[in-house]
């Protein structure tokens, strides 16, 4: 049954695009790997890999190999961690990409609370703007905001967060306070460059008005900060603002009117997940439905 052990070999290069990286991983030598996956290859009788001095590419026939080898080895760790679990608490590395902005305004205390209730764990968790690879980089989970781009990966719903309009009170004695969304025309709004026109809804009732303003980002804390200095008006969702609602630095507009709910999603490669992964969605579950319960 050697050629099992070959086949997570096989994985690990695919995962790390090359022998040199994989081996690092794995600690062993680059050319006992490259010996084993040609072995590999031999016993299949098929190339699985495009070698260059560089890097490394699937063939058509190692893409398919890839993709059932990789389900074999997840359910083969997955088996030890499940009997693990038997004598101890989840434990290991949890490596969770999340939407900056999102997580530190809103979801430092549920991963202060997990880290609480979970003291075997590690974490390395990744802020940047980029969306990460879930299947070639080593990422357990991604939280993420807005509709899922990938249908081959695993979504789980989380929550729908409300959106809806905020100013500072310096702003509003400044350019007035707006009483219908038409007025918003008139008015500096702070948005993405997705976001040209806000669609609102009051019951039954909508509006689509446009979304004018001198400031386009693409960093949602940056437009909550301008928000607070008195620069314009933004559609955004209650909890990324509900520090500043709190100590007066913004108010809500047009309490009546909401924008369009934010889908919040986990997201992962498999649907083979090891307990520390399944724990932290169940937390962040636990979170959304109740914030002032779901960190206890």
């Amino acid at each position: 049954m050697e050629f099992l052990n070959d086949m997570a070999l096989f994985v690990e290069v695919v995962k790390a695009r090359g022998f040199r990286g994989a081996a690092e991983a794995l600690g062993m030598p680059n050319s006992t790997l490259s010996r084993r996956i040609s072995a590999l290859e031999k016993s299949i009788g098929l190339r699985l890999l495009h070698r260059t001095t560089r890097k490394v590419e699937l063939t058509e026939a190692g893409q398919i190999y890839f993709d059932r080898c990789k389900r074999i080895v997840d359910e083969a760790r997955l088996a030890h961690e499940q009997l693990g679990e038997i004598l101890t608490q989840p434990g290991g590395v949890l490596r969770a990409s999340f939407p900056v902005d999102f997580a530190v305004t809103y979801l430092a205390p549920v991963m202060a609370g997990f880290a609480s209730h979970y003291p075997g764990i590690q974490f390395d968790f990744d802020f940047t703007p980029r969306r990460v690879d879930l299947v070639s980089e080593p990422f357990d989970v991604a939280i993420r905001m807005g509709e899922s781009e990938n249908s081959h990966l695993i979504t789980r719903h989380l929550a729908s967060l409300p959106t809806c309009l905020y100013a500072s009170s310096g702003y509003l004695e400044r350019a007035g306070e707006p009483r219908e969304p038409a007025d918003l025309a008139q008015h500096e709004c702070l948005r993405t460059a997705k976001a040209e026109t806000w669609n609102l809804h009051n019951g039954t009732q909508t509006a689509t008005v446009m979304a004018n303003g001198r400031f386009v980002l693409n960093s949602v804390g940056m437009i909550r900060r301008l928000a607070t200095l008195d620069m314009g008006i933004i559609l955004t969702p209650e909890p990324i603002v509900a520090d500043d609602l709190a100590n007066g630095r913004l108010r809500r507009l047009l309490p009546k009117w909401q924008g369009a709910p934010v889908p919040v999603y986990a997201i992962t490669e498999t649907r083979l997940l090891p307990a520390k992964t399944r724990c932290f969605i169940e937390f962040l579950r636990k979170f959304f439905a109740d914030p002032v319960c779901g960190n206890c």
